[in-house]
């Protein structure tokens, strides 16, 4: 089968197109025909060999095989191939889409793509399947992320990188859980992340942590951290508060603040989280965002828009 990967790590004209036996399903497993993979920050990193710490070291995690590496963590496409005994709701042939862990040669920007039953579900009745290809890692992140801080009602969250795709579900997500949302944004991402359900919309910058203790006199009870904020987010907090991140981070003790780093691959066979997923995208709580599609064989091209900075909505690789 073709599949996009890299043989050395390097920038994005390290991604070619591989020739990979094709995989086939085994008890407990589906395969999917996929027709597209969305493109994320931790695909940049998986092919460059940047990540650091031993939770996301792709680079060791991946060299007990040999190349090439394919990247992707979100695939859509049809049901082709249900492995003997697997306890499915799927038939073959149905439009389905699935979180992906990448290993070695296993990742989601390929023409198949293997996976536990838990980890694919029916695509979303309302979405094209690029866009159901944009659901997956980064709404079943956000939803960790919330489930981790476990806030109550009314309590307040502040999300960082709110006009990203991973902010903007958290934003979303957020509001059905009924809190009141501080999302931080561009001039010219205001009207965007106020549409997603945003209650205080507060200028992004190196700042941002005393516009959203300005905008919540106190602090925030919790802060969900998508643009890599850190430490400099602290002030933002209430004494006792909480950080959910991404990549692992933990920063310092301060106020009785305690961090909280999600690992998306923990929840990755969740299939009730994910279903649940879908269902609120067909009722309109989640809102896919496509900012292109691009022919698979040019991913390079993918990768230096996304390095770039500037994309609203994800990037979609199309098979």
């Amino acid at each position: 089968m073709r599949a996009i990967g890299v043989n050395s790590h390097g920038g994005p004209d390290a991604l070619e197109v591989v020739e990979l036996p094709e995989p086939h399903a085994g008890p407990g497993e589906v395969r999917l025909r996929v027709r597209a993979a969305a493109v994320n920050p931790t695909d940049t990193l998986a092919r460059d060999g940047s990540r650091a710490s031993s939770a996301f070291d792709t680079a060791r995690r991946w060299g007990k095989d040999p190349p090439p590496y394919v990247p992707g963590m979100d695939a859509a496409g049809e049901v082709d191939e249900i492995g003997e005994g697997t306890d499915t709701e799927l038939h073959v042939g149905d439009a389905a889409m699935a979180i992906v862990v990448p290993d070695g040669s296993h990742g989601a920007y390929a023409e198949h793509v293997v996976v536990p039953a838990g980890s694919v579900v029916r695509a979303p009745s309302t979405a094209s399947v690029v866009e159901a290809a944009t659901l997956p890692m980064n709404a079943l992140t956000a939803r960790l992320a919330l489930d981790t801080l476990a806030l109550a009602p009314g309590r307040t969250v502040a999300v960082t990188g709110a006009a990203g795709a991973l902010g903007g579900y958290v934003v979303q997500l957020a509001k059905a859980d009924r809190l009141t949302v501080v999302a931080d944004a561009s001039e010219a991402d205001e009207d965007l992340v106020a549409s997603l359900g945003a209650d205080v919309v507060v200028r992004r910058g190196d700042d941002v942590a005393a516009r959203i203790r300005d905008s919540q006199p106190g602090g925030v009870d919790a802060v969900v951290d998508g643009s890599l904020q850190g430490d400099a987010l602290l002030d933002a907090v209430r004494d006792g508060g909480r950080i959910a991140t991404v990549r692992g981070h933990r920063g310092a003790d301060e106020r009785g603040i305690t961090w909280h780093p999600v690992l998306v691959r923990d929840v990755a066979t969740d299939h009730a989280a994910l279903d649940t997923l879908r269902r609120q995208a067909e009722e309109g709580v989640l809102t896919p965002r496509v900012a292109d599609t691009i022919p698979a064989e040019k991913a390079s091209e993918a990768h230096r828009r996304l390095e770039a900075g500037g994309v609203r909505g994800r990037l979609v690789l199309t098979f």
